[in-house]
């Protein structure tokens, strides 16, 4: 049985994580057939397909060096154990879709099995179905979630059972090479001044919290969903009039719709300075190893500027800022740092470190690249795709976007004790889609 040493970076989303703070990403899938699904049909075509990919039968393993972990295959491997079936009350919409995957999106992964799970989800309405997919942050980051997902699409699944990732080599593999040994130190030698420079960004860019700031949450379990589709075409329109980026069109549309949520809740938008973190990915070419290859950008989001292009010119400002200086600086690029960072560092201040991302920046804001192909499940169409972000302790709510076809797809994941009115940030993007649009 082949095993490999788990990173350091995804060993720390794995010491990062708490029974009311699972570490897992998510996707909502929904499929739009041209007659009535089978259910059990979608769930042995689920199996089937899950058991040939290499990385979902990957599970953790004792590692021979204490205080580490290593990926090993799952002996016996069922994928059909961990593909389940629910029903929404028909016909189910959005709303009703949402509030299951609530439900299910708070529940941690099993550390016993692999970390995933698919859960097929009937009885929406025009008989339309939806996917959960479910991987844990160690196992996967957004694009290769995104790369593995694909294995379950038709016309993406590999015809036999791949063979297992290599990952990360053994230590011992470094005192058989010792010229592979020598760059391995050379390596990390050179990085230390890197090292050190994003390390004294993140302790120069840690506030003091704002007592009442509604962004800050106590640890609860309980979650709440929403899903919202925004036009790309409105979304264009606002670029080609303004300029940047289409993320920096998504950025500015999301702070409006804070200010708008802030208001409503009588809070003064000019009172709470707002960070997001931007995860950015690394991952280049053949040569990118573990699981997570990620860095990332800090983005004060200009909440308390009334202009909507006045906040939209702000967020492409700091971005190009940001890109400057590329993601191997500034206190956006912790990720990299926490991937320097030996695995017994992490089991000792992953609880630290968890609370103080709350210092540091007040939401998530990931946009996860997909495909532009049509993709479909058992000849059913892929219709809508909404990412859902991990939402790490301390922290509200965290958002995620993912562009396809025609439409971009925002996925809230809210803590349900600080935020019972998450339908009210929902309505506030239309809105502010509205307002930069009429400005165009």
């Amino acid at each position: 049985m082949m095993t490999t040493e788990v990173s350091a970076l995804d060993w720390a989303f794995l010491c990062l994580e708490r029974e009311t703070a699972p570490m897992h990403i998510g996707a909502v899938a929904v499929f739009r057939p041209s007659e009535p699904a089978d259910r059990v049909r979608l769930l042995a075509l689920l199996a089937e397909r899950a058991q040939r990919i290499a990385r979902l039968r990957l599970r953790l393993g004792q590692s021979w060096l204490p205080g580490q972990a290593r990926w090993a295959e799952a002996p016996e491997f069922d994928a059909a154990e961990q593909v389940r079936s629910h029903q929404v009350p028909s016909p189910g919409g959005r709303q009703e879709l949402a509030e299951l995957v609530a439900e299910l999106i708070a529940d941690p992964l099993d550390r016993r099995r692999p970390l995933w799970e698919l859960h097929l989800i009937t009885g929406l309405d025009g008989d339309r179905f939806a996917v959960l997919v479910k991987f844990h942050h160690a196992l996967a980051d957004g694009r290769e979630a995104v790369e593995t997902g694909l294995g379950l699409l038709d016309g993406f699944t590999p015809e036999a059972p791949e063979p297992l990732p290599d990952l990360d080599g053994s230590p011992l593999d470094l005192l058989r090479k010792p010229q592979q040994l020598f760059d391995a130190v050379r390596g990390t030698l050179s990085k230390s001044g890197e090292t050190l420079g994003i390390a004294s960004s993140v302790v120069r860019s840690m506030r003091l919290p704002i007592p009442d700031s509604p962004l800050r949450a106590s640890a609860s379990a309980a979650r709440r969903v929403a899903l919202i589709p925004i036009g790309l075409a409105d979304l264009r329109r606002i670029r080609a009039r303004h300029g940047g980026t289409t993320n920096d069109v998504v950025l500015a549309v999301l702070a409006g719709a804070f200010r708008r949520w802030l208001a409503a809740r009588g809070h003064p938008a000019d009172k709470l300075p707002l960070r997001a973190l931007i995860p950015v990915s690394r991952r280049r070419g053949e040569n990118a190893r573990g699981n997570n290859q990620l860095s990332g950008y800090l983005c004060d989001l200009p909440v308390g500027e009334p202009d909507p292009v006045a906040r939209l010119q702000a967020i492409r400002a700091a971005m190009g800022r940001n890109k400057s200086a590329g993601p191997l600086r500034g206190p956006g690029a912790f990720p990299v740092l926490a991937g320097r960072v030996p695995q017994i560092v992490h089991q000792v201040a992953a609880p630290l470190a968890g609370q103080g991302a709350a210092l540091l920046f007040d939401t998530v804001i990931t946009n996860v690249p997909l495909p532009g192909c049509r993709a479909a499940l058992g000849g059913a169409e892929l219709a809508e795709l909404y990412p859902v972000a991990p939402l790490v302790a301390g922290h509200a709510l965290a958002i995620a976007v993912s562009q396809y076809r025609d439409t971009v797809h925002v996925g809230v994941h809210a803590n349900r004790a600080a935020l019972p009115d998450l339908e009210k940030l929902g309505e506030a993007l239309p809105f502010a889609v509205a307002e930069l649009d009429d400005r165009s």
